[in-house]
């Protein structure tokens, strides 16, 4: 069973003077924000600071000055988007940015990057860029082209992670796994101490997290199955501190991290990172919003030779 993990992004910012997404949006436009992607909300948390919720694919948080939200599978956020400005308008929307990463069948997507920038472009003028290589991985950035600065503690991470151990694919790929057993193999507590946590197991297979302390947030989604498998964090906490208990549990062969405004980015893949991954691609950005993007892909090299996957030609053409 294939499914694309790799999520699509998109963050809002948003002057809560002119409109607060905490108090002046229910939980119904919420709802009906998400299913213009063609997606669900499972379930939430909240705080004083935050409302998290938990989607069929992938994640929404939501503060008073800003929302976070991302899809995976075959949902169209850039739908999303367009919902959100022609009901609620341009004025209070201070600054936007858009993320798409590679994916692994991307011909079986409904549209491109290319595609979604058009669209977002009728609404929104912006600059697009890609990092990392073309033939490797990388991850497409869109944002709004205005006046707009980021504030330098404005900090958020993405640790990627690709072709997981045999181990850990065969630990998440357990039927009938409960959360707390997925949390527990995970290292949830050791990862985020005092956090509030919403979590669900999908069937077959699949398992997401969020997490919410304060302002502080951390999103986790698994995609398990050995032939694709692809798990991603998501985070304002520094996962590059946290990527050596990340990686000891998950070993995958590859991994990305990415980052805007960790202008220590190299000195902590310096110091956390095992020497026995390499670096692929190493890209840095100073964007006119203020943000300082960086990206990194990893690789473990083989020491073996892998063996052909045959292919089921009567099955979905996609796989082929």
């Amino acid at each position: 069973m294939f499914f694309e993990g790799s999520e699509k992004k998109a963050e809002i910012l948003v002057d809560a003077s002119k409109l607060n997404l905490l108090t002046d949006i229910n939980d119904q436009f919420w709802s009906e924000f998400v299913e213009c992607c063609h997606a669900k909300i499972l379930s939430s948390i909240s705080n004083a600071h935050c409302k998290a919720f938990l989607l069929s694919e992938s994640s929404l948080f939501v503060w008073q000055d800003r929302l976070l939200i991302l899809t995976c599978g075959e949902t169209q956020l850039v739908n999303s988007v367009t919902h959100f400005i022609e009901q609620k308008g341009t004025d209070a929307i201070v600054h936007f940015i858009y993320q798409r990463k590679n994916e692994y069948f991307a011909q079986a997507q409904p549209s491109c990057f290319g595609d979604d920038i058009k669209l977002l472009s009728q609404y929104l003028p912006g600059k697009a860029y890609r990092f990392g290589e073309m033939d490797s991985h990388h991850n497409y950035v869109f944002h709004l082209d205005n006046d707009f600065k980021a504030e330098t503690e404005d900090k958020t991470y993405e640790l990627l992670a690709y072709q997981i151990s045999d181990l850990a694919s065969k630990k998440l790929t357990e039927p009938n796994l409960s959360t707390l057993e997925i949390r527990n193999y995970l290292a949830i507590d050791t990862l985020l101490p005092g956090f509030d946590i919403d979590d669900f197991v999908f069937e077959p297979y699949g398992y997401s997290l969020n997490a919410i302390k304060g302002e502080q947030y951390l999103t986790i989604h698994v995609t398990p199955q050995a032939d694709s498998s692809y798990i991603s964090f998501e985070s304002n906490l520094n996962l590059i501190r946290l990527a050596p208990t990340i990686l000891a549990i998950l070993s995958p062969r590859s991994f990305d991290l990415m980052s805007f405004n960790e202008h220590d980015f190299e000195a902590l893949l310096a110091d956390h990172i095992d020497s026995s991954y390499i670096s692929k691609s190493l890209v840095n950005e100073q964007l006119s919003n203020g943000y300082e993007v960086s990206f990194a892909n990893f690789i473990r090299p083989q020491t073996q030779f892998s063996k052909p996957v045959e292919l089921d030609i009567s099955g979905d053409n996609y796989a082929l």
